[in-house]
């Protein structure tokens, strides 16, 4: 599949299940605790500074924000997780949202789920592994910020990473650094190959 991936806009902010695009084109949706640099991998991916919102706090995604790329398929930024400082109400919305876009399997054609490369995933990524293990769509794992580890540490917190959110071998888990670069290839070309699949 070519694509131009300068090509990309925002198209709408989804606050409702009746607001989800329902146009068949595929749809990558990117989901990720609060602080895990969601806008920073995105951005990376298309080439584009300040594309996807970065807020200097984290959690500014409060609703399910749709980029259509050259017209052929949709990245989708679901609302981060587990550290807004938002109230209970308006937590519990986001996840009614959340639950109402898994719910519907006909949208997400692949998940993106990203991770802090530095740490053991914490029990708001464990769920959301298990969310995206539940939709029966293909995922894969983004272990971000790959640039604060040392050499010697990368393995093993990969390995820590699989091990902490059950996952099988289908799912690949790629170190990725929005600040370098490294992983952007291989990420890419997984969003390509399911996109086509699905077109």
């Amino acid at each position: 599949m070519n694509v131009n991936l300068q090509k990309a806009e925002f198209v709408r902010s989804a606050a409702k299940a009746g607001d989800f695009p329902r146009d068949g084109l595929p749809q990558v949706a990117f989901a990720g605790r609060s602080n895990v640099g969601k806008s920073s991998v995105i951005n990376r991916l298309l080439n584009r500074k300040n594309f996807a919102r970065v807020g200097a706090a984290p959690g500014k995604t409060t609703h399910i924000n749709y980029f259509l790329i050259d017209g052929k398929f949709y990245l989708v930024d679901l609302p981060g997780y587990g550290y807004a400082k938002v109230s209970k109400a308006e937590k519990e919305r986001w996840g009614r949202l959340m639950e109402e876009w898994f719910a519907d399997n006909g949208l997400m054609t692949l998940g993106i789920m990203l991770v802090d490369a530095r740490h053991k995933p914490t029990a708001d990524d464990c769920t959301m592994a298990q969310w995206f293990k539940a939709s029966g769509r293909p995922f894969a794992v983004a272990a971000n910020k790959l640039d604060k580890l040392r050499k010697s540490d990368i393995i093993p917190n990969l390995a820590r990473i699989r091990e902490t959110l059950e996952l099988d071998e289908s799912v690949t888990v790629v170190p990725f650094s929005a600040e370098k670069g490294d992983g952007k290839q291989e990420l890419l070309d997984l969003i390509l190959k399911h996109s086509e699949e699905r077109t």
